[in-house]
């Protein structure tokens, strides 16, 4: 069974990345932020006292299902209210939010790099982001948790609540649609 210091250690050592996946689902950081909380939240008061293996498997399904009861909100306010110009995101207006961040080597200090370099970096960067945001959600999903958070096809058949072909369809799919889409910009990687 987890301590309360190994359950902490975990959820200290998730929370950027389910914070960034839900940035990826809903497209605006506080309702990301609150979605990670919850998920921490849930997983602490029901399932804290588990064993430490099984956290991560248990953390990933209370996520994707605190991500769905979001979008599931959001569906029913926007059926009641008309002005919907109050639930749209900012995600790409004045964010610091980084989408990539994570993809740059570990340590730049030896290396330097030329500002020409720097800027097409960012910018072929930004084109993947703005292709992963294209995605439907379930192949972003699968592709997020599957070559971002490195889960095996099994572990995000679970964390997803579907079979592990489903996983592999999803994955292939958001593949060949980003090679599809990058090459149509130029950008091969």
């Amino acid at each position: 069974m987890a301590t309360e210091r190994e359950l902490s250690d975990f959820l200290r050592s998730v929370e950027k990345r389910a914070f960034k996946r839900s940035a990826y689902h809903v497209r605006d950081e506080e309702a990301a932020l609150d979605i990670v909380q919850d998920s921490m939240m849930k997983l602490a008061e029901h399932y804290g006292d588990k064993p430490v293996a099984e956290l991560p498997m248990l953390f990933q399904r209370i996520l994707s299902n605190c991500t769905l009861d979001w979008f599931r909100r959001q569906k029913t306010r926007n059926a009641l209210f008309s002005s919907m110009g109050e639930f749209e995101s900012d995600l790409s207006e004045g964010s610091d939010f980084d989408l990539l961040e994570t993809f740059l080597p570990g340590d730049l200090s030896n290396r330097v790099e030329s500002a020409e370099d720097e800027v097409r970096r960012a910018q072929t960067l930004r084109e993947i982001e703005v292709e992963i945001l294209q995605l439907p959600p379930r192949q972003r999903e699968a592709f997020m948790m599957r070559y971002w958070e490195e889960m095996d096809v099994a572990e995000t058949a679970a964390a997803m609540g579907c079979s592990e072909g489903s996983v592999k369809t999803h994955c292939s799919r958001a593949v060949q649609a980003l090679s599809k889409a990058l090459k149509a910009k130029g950008l091969e990687l």
